[in-house]
């Protein structure tokens, strides 16, 4: 695939699915991906580096950046980064579930803000869901677009960014939907919060993803245990 433009996008990339259709969204309109992935001492980061690793070969991005944020193992609070907090299992939480980790996108969306800048980008793409997420305060709509607001107002006064979340108000099964319309690499995706061989299938993130393939009508390409 030969893309010839001058728009560049960030994306936020975790190897997750809704990331990797965020940033083929992005592409489909004509940006050149400039992907960011970031490893925070999350139980599979292992696994979502690879995963990224292989989606950006699949989709041919030439440019990309891997940050390790070790302050969040540190943090902890979260029990994506500390082990002695059990992942739930059973069920969808009410309320923000223990798998919040306290401002993620908020910082990561700070850094591809830095990135951006950089690289003359003038947009940053991320794979927030609203109406069907784990309840995460982060990924909410009116959170984002004030951070948009925030990020124009704390870098040059000719640096321009618009911070696109096509999924934000989606459900997952119309994100699988999407995602197999645009050819998206959903094999290459992961979700799991707590395995890195053979997806758990009972976490949060896992019921959500095979909530939406379910609905969708089709299977999930993933190794489930």
């Amino acid at each position: 695939m030969n893309i010839k433009t001058n728009k560049k996008a960030v994306c936020v990339m975790s190897g997750g699915m809704d990331s990797t259709l965020s940033a083929s969204m992005m592409q489909a309109d004509g940006y050149e991906i400039i992907a960011v992935h970031f490893n925070y001492d999350q139980r599979t980061q292992k696994k979502e580096l690879e995963c990224f690793e292989t989606i950006c070969n699949h989709l041919h991005v030439k440019e990309k950046y891997i940050l390790d944020l070790d302050f969040f193992k540190q943090l902890g609070a979260s029990s994506l980064t500390d082990k002695t907090i059990n992942i739930p299992t059973q069920g969808i939480e009410e309320g923000v579930p223990s798998t919040y980790v306290p401002f993620r996108n908020g910082i990561f969306l700070s850094m591809s803000a830095a990135i951006a800048e950089k690289v003359g980008a003038t947009a940053i793409s991320i794979g927030v869901v609203e109406e069907d997420s784990s309840g995460y305060p982060d990924c909410r709509e009116s959170y984002i677009k004030s951070m948009e607001q925030s990020i124009n107002l704390g870098t040059k006064d000719e640096t321009n960014i618009k911070i696109y979340m096509p999924l934000v108000s989606l459900q997952k099964s119309q994100i699988v939907t999407k995602a197999l319309e645009l050819n998206v690499p959903l094999e290459l995706t992961w979700s799991c919060y707590q395995n890195e061989d053979a997806a758990c299938g009972v976490c949060d993130s896992c019921r959500l993803r095979l909530n939406g393939f379910s609905k969708a009508g089709v299977k999930d390409p993933i190794k489930y245990k």
